[in-house]
């Protein structure tokens, strides 16, 4: 990655796993722009997310919207972290069209803690009340089973991050 250059920040990992908090670090840097997933389907479709298959309908639309906006920012020289999982190969796809309309530097963050830190931290996040959703356990592990971490040859500029 070039110093100055405009760069979209790609984000994988569990329910939990620190991805919002990543972002919002990455955010912090000169002209760049947080477009966070969670926000955004709580802002348009709260009412409508109540089960795993009405996150993926909404998830479609908001990434179908969002998809202009996000390459015209990275095309005006901006810097945009993604929050929005990465964690199944159509979602990349989703991720590497993004990438394919502009010509910015990227880095995709991969987060793997173990399972039981990321219950924990959801336990947290759901007893404080500060996310816009609450997962259960049972919703975690059946999400959970859909993870698929990015390989190599998927073109993605890895970053991992060892969190335990």
């Amino acid at each position: 990655m070039t110093e100055n250059r405009r760069t979209l920040h790609l984000l994988c990992g569990k329910i939990a796993a620190g991805k919002s908090t990543l972002a919002a670090k990455l955010a912090a840097a000169d002209n760049t722009v947080l477009i966070a997933e969670d926000a955004w389907l709580a802002a348009l479709f709260s009412e409508q997310l109540q089960q795993p298959k009405d996150y993926l309908r909404c998830a479609k639309k908001l990434r179908s919207a969002m998809n202009l906006h996000v390459v015209e920012l990275l095309n005006a020289g901006v810097s945009v972290v993604l929050d929005f999982q990465g964690n199944t190969i159509e979602s990349r796809a989703w991720m590497r069209d993004l990438l394919d309309q502009t010509d910015a530097d990227h880095q995709f963050h991969v987060l793997m803690p173990p399972d039981e830190v990321c219950l924990a931290r959801l336990r947290a996040r759901n007893e404080n009340g500060v996310h816009p959703f609450a997962v259960s356990e049972e919703q975690f592990h059946h999400i959970s089973a859909y993870f698929v971490p990015p390989t190599p040859d998927e073109g993605f500029n890895l970053v991992i991050h060892d969190q335990s």
